[in-house]
């Protein structure tokens, strides 16, 4: 359907003889920890007839000059902390010159052009190339352009049905509110007033003269944390101005996230509307008739339902209504209700999703969170199923119907990601790109192993490390979770972590409950009142590697960031005896209040809200990581990671957090607070950030478990 654009990063590693070493924890090489005082302000709030204190509420105002002073002050102890690791320099040198490659994305056709996106090495943004047939690469769009530094990003992109023109958004400083810019795509000039205040939108082209789009009113408080939650779909005609674009969805009726996509033949648009980040209802308009009014394909939101494609009239539509797993169903759009659905493909044991290309449907399994991908002609029929390169994560973008070559990546954790180029009649596949690095992935190992959480429920997890790792205790090992949304955590590769293993470390990822490894029921399984179960399987995690001699409690990291960042505060302040180290980053931490910023609202699903009900309110109140913070305590050593444009997940989350640390915590481990400027939840970040907060979180747990790094270039 509507195509957005996905950048492909290779991740890389250049293998060395690097180790760590065991050396006493010299903490009076490093600067005397005086924390900034955080002023206490009596706020409180009632929540059932219990009365809350919330002394910190006041560092929620990101516009305020004190919260500023509070940042920078937070910022220089953490800097002085950070700059005075003995290999802080050594390991950042490393993480570079393992960066510093050539990586390419996928092709894909425009038009009469081929696009791809470039990075030379260290370049903070991928470029955007364009080649045509006997003419010679050049560039299309530079990011690096954009701004200073690299913090403004592309955000998105979307050509109109022929190709000749095109709309791209931009986030600047990492923020979700991003900017459209339209060019007519033969001249790369502006042909457009530049659209503004986009908010979690596509942008899908209704033929040459325009495109849907959607946002929300701008706040009338902060825009990066005023609470947002009527979204519309828009359409766009080019030649007339933003004021003049017409609501097509939203106007009369509240929902939280809509979002309207053309379909490849350009007959229907179908508008997917939605409370929350699990169910949806579906509407389809058919854009041939004028007059056509909204038909409802699903009517509630109970389930989740996407669109896949359409043949003429007949819908192929992916859902997990009366299948937890997800099947593949199709109607036909004259009456596409639930009860005239037909199964396409059936529910199985593994979970499904699916792509398009080259005429043919492409279904995407995951096994154990690996993949195994199967292809079908569109009445049905299995052709084969794709031999991959071997055991991992394998990725095949949407492609048009007219190609015949289709392209996917494949990647795991002791793999760099390359591209494949695959033939969709003849089966055959063959190596597009191979990142050109010097690292025998034979010299490694990932393997994955299955242990019973507290109630005994079955969790996989994969660990890697370097092969003949002898097995005694004393391995620096990083857990990393998530757990939730239905998000799944598959196999692939990272440079920072590909440095972390070369050197004797170990990286474990469990597939916790609340994720979607398992389908629709496994994701339930970790929700609302049942979010003690992710934690439970992320302590049983820690427990089986200790228990296994893979590491043990001194050696240990945990890390998470977003929903994993709030699973990092959660079992810290549960199990502050289990971990040397936490590394929390732009996590959900105030599980009273989180709804009350940007959309949070949606988030609600997975978590419930303080508002829902007094067994909520306490369940939520319990394991809140801003209120689970216990004086005399000794807490790990902790580097809390957020950025002050993060409007995603507020970083006033990770400010309350730390300052509730920082006066309760009970002996010499440092808990800290790195705050980044002009940064957002993630995406987009360039690339000499990514590099930098990267040498600081590893270099800190380093040195907290008394190891240091030591890196030689000879083999």
């Amino acid at each position: 359907m509507n195509k957005i654009f996905s950048m492909i990063i290779f991740s890389l590693v250049v293998l060395g003889c690097s180790k760590t070493k065991d050396v006493p924890l010299k903490t009076d090489m490093l600067p005397k920890l005086n924390y900034p005082k955080t002023k206490e302000i009596p706020v409180s709030s009632q929540y059932f007839g219990e009365e809350l204190k919330d002394p910190y509420r006041w560092l929620e105002d990101d516009r305020s000059a004190e919260t500023g002073q509070w940042v920078d002050a937070e910022n220089e102890v953490t800097s002085a902390y950070l700059n005075s690791i003995p290999f802080r320099a050594s390991f950042k040198q490393r993480l570079e010159k393992l960066w510093n490659y050539e990586r390419f994305s996928a092709p894909f056709k425009e038009g009469d052009y081929t696009y791809f996106f470039k990075n030379d090495g260290l370049q903070n943004q991928s470029v955007l190339y364009r080649e045509k047939k006997g003419m010679a690469a050049d560039v299309f769009l530079d990011p690096n352009k954009f701004s200073k530094g690299g913090t403004t990003s592309l955000a998105g992109i979307n050509f109109s049905k022929d190709g000749s023109k095109v709309a791209y958004q931009i986030s600047e400083g990492g923020s979700d509110w991003r900017k459209v810019i339209i060019l007519d795509a033969h001249t790369r000039k502006i042909i457009e007033d530049t659209l503004y205040d986009v908010k979690f939108s596509g942008l899908s082209w209704k033929g040459n003269d325009g495109f849907y789009y959607s946002s929300y009113d701008k706040p009338s408080g902060s825009e990066l944390s005023a609470k947002t939650d009527q979204h519309k779909l828009f359409y766009h005609k080019l030649g007339t101005k933003q004021k003049e674009d017409k609501v097509i969805f939203g106007a009369d009726i509240k929902r939280r996230y809509v979002g309207g996509s053309v379909s490849d033949d350009q007959r229907y648009l179908f508008i997917s509307v939605a409370n929350a980040t699990s169910g949806n209802e579906l509407y389809m308009l058919d854009l041939e008739n004028p007059k056509a009014k909204l038909i409802t394909i699903v009517e509630n939101m109970n389930t989740n339902t996407d669109v896949l494609d359409n043949d003429g009239s007949k819908l192929y539509l992916i859902t997990d209504y009366k299948a937890p797993n997800k099947r593949l169903v199709t109607v036909d759009a004259a009456d596409p209700r639930q009860d005239k659905w037909s199964d396409f493909v059936p529910e199985t044991q593994n979970v499904l999703n699916a792509v398009t290309g080259g005429g043919y449907i492409f279904t995407h399994y995951m096994k154990d969170a690996l993949s195994l991908i199967k292809q079908y002609d569109y009445k049905g029929n299995l052709i084969r199923e794709l031999k991959l390169p071997g055991l991992g994560t394998a990725s095949m973008g949407g492609s048009k119907k007219e190609d015949k070559i289709l392209y996917y990546s494949f990647t795991n954790y002791i793999t760099p990601s390359s591209i494949f180029k695959y033939d969709a009649e003849t089966g055959t596949s063959s190596l597009f790109v191979k990142p050109n690095v010097d690292f025998n992935s034979d010299l490694y190992e990932s393997k994955q192993v299955f242990y019973k959480s507290k109630d005994g429920t079955q969790v996989p997890m994969m660990i890697t490390y370097k092969k003949g790792i002898k097995l005694d205790g004393t391995n620096p090992t990083i857990l990393y979770g998530y757990g939730g949304f239905n998000i799944s955590l598959t196999p692939s590769f990272s440079i920072p972590n590909a440095v972390w293993i070369e050197q004797g470390g170990i990286y474990a990822v469990p597939n916790l409950r609340g994720g979607g490894e398992n389908g629709k029921s496994w994701h339930d399984a970790g929700t609302k009142m049942r979010k003690q179960n992710v934690f439970d399987d992320f302590i049983a995690a820690a427990e089986y590697l200790i228990a296994n001699k893979y590491t043990s409690s001194g050696n240990l990291a945990v890390s998470g960031g977003s929903n994993g960042g709030l699973l990092v505060g959660a079992v810290m302040t549960q199990r502050p005896d289990l971990f040397k180290v936490a590394l929390p980053a732009v996590g959900v931490l105030d599980m009273l209040r989180y709804h009350t910023f940007t959309a949070g609202a949606g988030w609600a699903y997975d978590y419930g809200t303080a508002d829902d009900s007094k067994e909520m309110y306490a369940y939520l109140k319990r394991y809140s990581p801003v209120h689970n913070v216990r004086s005399g305590v000794a807490y790990p050593a902790t580097l809390v990671t957020t950025a002050d444009h993060d409007d995603r997940v507020v970083p006033a989350h990770s400010y309350k957090f730390i300052a509730e640390l920082q006066k309760k915590q009970s002996g010499t481990n440092p808990v800290l607070i790195r705050i980044d400027k002009s940064a957002g939840h993630g995406a987009g970040k360039p690339t000499s950030k990514l590099i930098e907060e990267a040498a600081d979180r590893y270099c800190f747990a380093l040195y907290n478990m008394g190891k240091t790094y030591n890196y030689s270039s000879k083999k």
